[in-house]
Parts: C-alpha cells; sequence; structure tokens
C-alpha cells in the first residue's frame, strides 16, 4: 500500500480491529447495557449511571390454595467512569506511514496494553464480589477433577450450562495442559500439545489469562474469630439492591486486617439450593467487600461486610442452619498475609461491560471516533508546534460491574 498520511480518522479506523481481536474472553460477558447510555429524554442524555433490575424469584405452590407472593425486586447501578487510554506521538517524517506499518509498530502494542489492563481491572472486580471459593488455596490446578470443581460449584449453585467460560492463570493453564497431552481423545490432546490451547473443558469455554488478578489475604494472624450475635440473618427486601450486609463477630488478633475478597466460612452455615431450597451440606462461603480492620482489644466487636446476605427463608433463601448463630467458628480460606491468583469459571450473564462512545470536543481539530462490534475509541491529534512533533491521545471509557455473583467460582487447585 501507498504511504498515508496519517490522520484521527484512520488511525482510530485501525485499532478497533485490534482491539476486538486482543479481547478473548472480555468480549464474551455481557454487553446489553450499553444502549441504554446512548438514550436521550427530552434532548439530553442519561447520564453516566443506570439501573439495572435483579430478577425475582419464587417459591413453588402445592396444593390447589392459592398463595400470593409479592414481587420484590432488587436493583443495582452500573457507571461508567472508566477513561483508559495511551497516548504516543509522531515525528512530522514519521507522520508519512504505511498502514500497516503504523498497524503493526504503534497501535497494536496500544490495542494491547488497553485490553489487558481492561481484563486485570474486570477479573478484579468480579472476584473481590464473589464468595465461592473451590479447592485449596495456592494449589495448582493439573487435572480435571481439579478444574471441574469449578463447574461442579456452578451447578449446585443452579447456575445455567450454557454460556460458561473460565480463566487461568500461566500456571494453571500450564498444569491443565500438561494433563491435557496424555489424554487418548485426539483433538483435546493434539490442541494442547501443539497449539497450547485447552479450548472447551466440561463445558466451559478456557481461556489463559497473562494478567489474571492475584488477591493478597488480609493479615488475620492468630485469630479465633467467632460470630457475636444470637441472630443475624436480614431479609431479603433489606439486602436486595446491594446483596451484602453487616455481620458482627469478635475475637479477632488486635488490629489484624480483612481485605475485600477474602472468604470464610461459618461453622454450620450450609448454603441451599436456590431452586428448592434444600440443604446442599457444602458451608457457605462468604466473602468480604469491603477493607476493615480489627478492633484494639480480642473483647470488643468487628463488624463486617459481607456478602451474600444470610437469608434463611422465602424464594431468596441463601443459607441455612439450626440453633443458636452466636459463638460460631469462622474459617478464613487460605493463609493469612499470603497471596493467590485469582482463577474463575463464571458464566458470562453474571458481570456486565459497557463501552460508551466519548464525547469530541468541539475544540479539538481533527478528532475522530469509531466504532466497531460495540467498541469505540476516540483518537485525538495534539501538535507541538515547537518540536515539530504531533501528539496523539488514544481513549477508551467503560463501565463495569458484578451483577449476579452467585454465578463466579474462584477456583484452586488440590493438594
Amino acid at each position: 500500500m501507498v504511504n498515508t498520511t496519517l490522520t484521527a480518522d484512520i488511525v482510530a479506523k485501525a485499532a478497533l480491529p485490534i482491539l476486538e481481536n486482543q479481547l478473548g474472553w472480555v468480549g464474551k460477558i455481557h454487553r446489553a447495557h450499553e444502549e441504554e447510555f446512548s438514550k436521550t429524554v427530552n434532548g439530553y442524555k442519561v447520564g453516566d449511571t443506570i439501573s439495572i433490575r435483579r430478577p425475582a424469584d419464587f417459591t413453588v405452590r402445592t396444593g390447589a390454595t392459592l398463595s400470593t407472593q409479592d414481587v420484590i425486586e432488587g436493583k443495582t447501578t452500573i457507571v461508567v467512569d472508566q477513561q483508559i487510554g495511551v497516548d504516543f506521538q509522531f515525528t512530522s517524517t514519521d507522520l508519512t506511514l504505511k498502514v500497516e506499518d503504523m498497524a503493526e509498530r504503534i497501535i497494536k502494542p496500544a490495542m494491547t496494553n488497553i485490553v489487558n489492563y481492561m481484563a486485570n481491572d474486570i477479573a478484579t472486580k468480579m472476584y473481590q464480589g464473589a464468595y465461592h471459593w473451590v479447592g485449596t488455596a495456592g494449589q495448582t490446578i493439573n487435572s480435571f477433577a481439579d478444574f471441574y470443581k469449578g463447574p461442579e460449584r456452578l451447578n449446585e449453585a443452579a447456575i445455567p450450562m450454557d454460556g460458561r467460560l473460565a480463566i487461568l492463570s500461566p500456571s494453571d493453564h500450564a498444569g491443565m495442559l500438561g494433563s491435557q497431552t496424555g489424554l487418548y481423545i485426539t483433538n483435546a490432546a493434539n490442541s494442547a500439545y501443539r497449539n497450547g490451547e485447552l479450548g472447551m473443558i466440561g463445558g466451559v469455554d478456557t481461556y489463559m489469562s497473562q494478567v489474571t488478578p492475584s488477591h493478597t489475604a488480609g493479615t488475620r494472624d492468630n485469630t479465633t474469630p467467632l460470630t457475636n450475635g444470637i441472630s443475624q440473618e436480614v431479609t431479603y427486601d433489606t439486602a436486595k439492591n446491594t446483596w451484602t450486609q453487616s455481620l458482627v463477630t469478635d475475637g479477632w488478633d488486635s488490629s489484624c486486617t480483612l481485605t475485600a475478597g477474602d472468604v470464610f466460612t461459618i461453622d454450620g452455615v450450609y448454603m441451599v439450593n436456590p431452586k428448592t431450597k434444600a440443604n446442599t451440606s457444602i458451608l457457605q462461603p462468604f466473602v468480604v467487600t469491603a477493607n476493615v480492620t480489627a478492633n484494639q482489644t480480642t473483647t470488643s466487636d468487628t463488624t463486617i461486610t459481607i456478602s451474600p446476605p444470610i437469608i434463611v427463608t422465602g424464594p431468596h433463601q441463601t443459607c441455612t442452619y439450626s440453633g443458636n448463630f452466636d459463638g460460631r467458628t469462622i474459617t478464613n480460606i487460605g493463609t493469612a498475609s499470603t497471596v493467590y491468583k485469582q482463577n474463575m469459571v463464571f458464566h458470562k450473564n453474571c458481570m456486565s461491560l459497557a463501552v460508551v462512545p466519548m464525547e469530541l470536543p468541539a475544540a479539538a481539530y481533527g478528532a475522530a471516533r469509531r466504532e466497531y462490534k460495540g467498541f469505540s475509541v476516540r483518537v485525538i491529534p495534539i501538535y507541538d508546534g515547537t518540536n515539530d512533533i504531533s501528539k496523539w491521545r488514544l481513549d477508551l471509557l467503560y463501565g463495569r460491574k458484578l451483577i449476579d455473583p452467585r454465578g463466579v467460582v474462584r477456583l484452586s487447585g488440590t493438594a
């Protein structure tokens, strides 16, 4: 191709297909709410926040007698507040390039960095709100039995079979590849051995992610924490919008910390089947949703914000227990102050991503915006006449929200 004088429109046009090709698992998560941000009311845009309804749920009546139930819908919000970009510059000589050269030398590395940042950010938000964690924290996933603990927990949580995805850290992905190469399944062994690909495993579309997030557990050293309160369950009506509640505890070491994303179980508190409400005999895991430091004395209460809320009756029941709730032992998953890779198996609809077209400022001469398959990139050139340099800013605006934490399982191997 002949050399072309680069313009913002050419840069944006070249950037978007590269972005789409680099997305991997990010391109498959829920995107249905983006159109809401493009709507106008009486000529004005809706703003940077929209509400998302949580689905209603019901219990099943037995017999012929009518038994009506209130329809209670919770809601959450998704905020488009993440502006990211890459800035670069050309000399006047560089401005005349082949489009192919420009795409390979400049745009591809820029878009790769943007995608990796977005993927890590989305995955971090996803794991920090997810309470299911299976396997033994710190152990590498290196067998089908290890891996399938993730889909198994999704099954226990009544999550749909279609649309399941997984992201594995490089070390866990390598462990799984090694387990696949010895199989007598020709296609699976070939893909693993020759291409380093896992593909579909147990109904889950599986990806390696170089930016799989890590979680550092709180300090919580030498603790014997307990619940402190005879009855701490809540109703769905009080927790429906946040899907969290406050849990009063005691017995933590003085000034120890719990970090958002820490997971623990409570002795005798069991997960229920979301459809039948039957006890599954699986201890219900709870995730800490906000950092907290324990009170200065071991006899003082420490209040923790947790998810899911402890709802023990009704259509939105999350768990069950018998007897007094007070004084139950809290068992933390993982070791204090230890870093753990956050592999995840999840349903694509549990997380919502909204990429929104950015405004073109009136004063930004030569600016351009391109949209491709639901993604939008804005490019603005800025000329530095003193140094004869053309500077360029490439921006992308998005929002992300974990809308159904039941559909995410954090996954480790087994000892």
